[in-house]
């Protein structure tokens, strides 16, 4: 499967509001809590974790 901009920004924004949606749905936090601290968490540990398979993926494809 080959990922192109709008494929990944799609599974990101999905799997971020998947866990924002359940949190809030659980009973454990306050929802202001969750979107306040949790979800800009998630969201920047997402992002770094992106950029390092990315740069994973680059170094993989040139055979090293």
């Amino acid at each position: 499967m080959e990922f192109d901009l709008p494929t990944t920004a799609a599974a990101f924004i999905a799997v971020i509001a998947l866990g924002v949606v359940g949190l809030i749905a659980a009973p454990m936090m306050e929802m202001d809590t969750v979107l306040t601290m949790v979800a800009p968490s998630m969201i920047v540990f997402g992002l770094i974790m992106l950029g390092l398979g990315i740069k994973h993926g680059e170094y993989r494809t040139t055979g090293q």
